[in-house]
């Protein structure tokens, strides 16, 4: 994989046209990360499938190698190997260098502390969507027995002098970081981890399942408690990882905008079950195959829509911003009530630019009151359509964010000029591929 420079940071798009065609999806972005960092926990050999080309995989990867592992991704077959039977300490600045594409650094607290009897922890980068702190999973080391150092100069030093051991630990949100953390942190530790308020996305699920091949003891609840006994020892794992849920409704929402007709090859129904009810209800079509889902739209006018973000099982903070761009269409009034991350629509700046109409309120106009209730944040939004839109020059803020200002730009008449791409690249493995392969005029 290849860095992405100036030149090639700018993407200009001619819209007006339907997409059509056939894209590939693979892994999700959100679970191959956390696989990868999960092969530091043995001292063997690890081989994922269906590994995404994208810049998240390769963040992952150097810094894999600059604690001594051995990394090789092939990109052709989407397979990515891992052999973690040496790990070194890594340069702080090296890590701290790298650390500004990423906020995965955090992770690798658990399975270091465990090889290695420490962890450096540098500032955090990430998507700027909110506070998204990082106090839970400091929290959950310290239950599990870790000693957090918050005053070393470039980061924040973490040790465990006796080992880490078994603990109760409650999360007051079902962070999916934080119960990443937890597992990855518990499965080596001495006795039994009890986590309740845990996350239980899919990708969390499959993680689950890596570690379960790795030789761990994880059951979970109905009631969203995550049970671990830890285990003296691991091995290196073989698994398949689940196809992106969220890059799959990103290309359903460019279809719906669009007035396309788009085959993702590899999406998969179980995971996209909320989405593809909402998707129906706004008045798109799909159909379920047996390897990827068709999704267009079938003619006519649009719906309006009321959607309330939450964790899953409820629909996905990620797949509002796109969709938000499709509700720019719709024939009517649309409500989307963001309760995952408090400062989500500022993506909403250019989309007004371009001809939208929304109006944002902090007022909780979902059907229940929020945690953000009362604490001054724009968090809900309003979309009137159907408008039509009008290319605009464009700067990406955040991933989902930029991907949906590029379904934005080409459902606008005219041409579209999109600055910071190499931020989607974090995310959508070969985008500009995928949109020539659809028939989108861009260069």
């Amino acid at each position: 994989m290849s860095d992405v420079n100036a030149d090639n940071d700018v993407l200009r798009v001619v819209g007006g046209k339907p997409l059509s065609g056939q894209i590939k999806v693979r892994g999700a972005k959100n679970f191959v990360s956390k696989a990868m960092v999960a092969a530091l926990l043995a001292p063997g050999t690890s081989v994922l499938k269906n590994v995404p080309e994208i810049r998240d995989v390769r963040v992952v990867s150097d810094l894999l190698r600059l604690h001594g592992v051995n990394v090789n991704f092939d990109d052709a077959k989407g397979i990515i190997t891992i052999d973690a039977s040496h790990v070194d300490l890594a340069d702080v600045a090296d890590v701290d260098t790298l650390a500004g594409s990423s906020r995965i650094p955090i992770l690798f607290s658990g399975p270091l502390v465990h090889r290695l009897g420490e962890a450096f922890i540098p500032s955090l980068g990430g998507c700027r969507i909110g506070d998204r702190p990082i106090d839970f999973h400091l929290e959950t080391l310290r239950r599990l027995g870790a000693t957090v150092d918050k005053e070393h100069a470039d980061g924040i030093h973490i040790t465990a002098p006796n080992g880490l051991h078994g603990a109760k630990i409650h999360l007051p949100y079902p962070s999916v970081g934080a119960t990443e953390q937890t597992l990855l942190a518990a499965v080596l530790a001495d006795g039994k981890t009890e986590l309740s308020g845990a996350a239980i996305e899919p990708e969390i699920m499959d993680l689950i399942c890596v570690l379960q091949k790795m030789g761990a003891i994880i059951s979970v609840d109905v009631d969203r408690t995550i049970r671990i006994e830890g285990v003296e020892k691991l091995k290196g794992y073989e698994h398949t990882a689940l196809t992106d849920r969220i890059e799959a409704a990103s290309w359903a929402s460019a279809a719906l905008a669009t007035r396309g007709d788009i085959f993702v090859k590899g999406a998969t129904q179980p995971e996209m079950m909320t989405f593809l009810n909402v998707f129906r209800k706004i008045g798109g079509e799909f159909e379920v195959r047996d390897d990827g889902i068709r999704f267009w739209h079938p003619g006519g006018d649009l719906k309006p829509v009321a959607i309330e973000t939450d964790v899953h099982p409820g629909f996905m903070t990620d797949w509002q911003q796109p969709l938000v761009v499709a509700l720019t269409q719709a024939n009517g009034l649309s409500i989307v009530h963001e309760t995952v991350y408090e400062n989500r629509f500022g993506f909403t700046k250019p989309l007004v630019q371009m001809g939208a109409t929304i109006q944002l309120y902090r007022e909780c106009l979902g059907s229940l009151p929020c945690r953000f209730q009362q604490r001054n944040f724009e968090h809900s939004a309003v979309i009137f359509g159907p408008t039509p839109l009008t290319g605009q020059d464009i700067d990406v803020p955040d991933l989902r964010g930029g991907f949906s200002h590029l379904i934005a730009a080409l459902a606008a008449s005219g041409p579209s000029t999109v600055h910071g791409i190499s931020l989607i690249d974090r995310g959508y493995a070969d985008f500009r591929g995928k949109l020539r392969a659809l028939g989108a005029e861009i260069e």
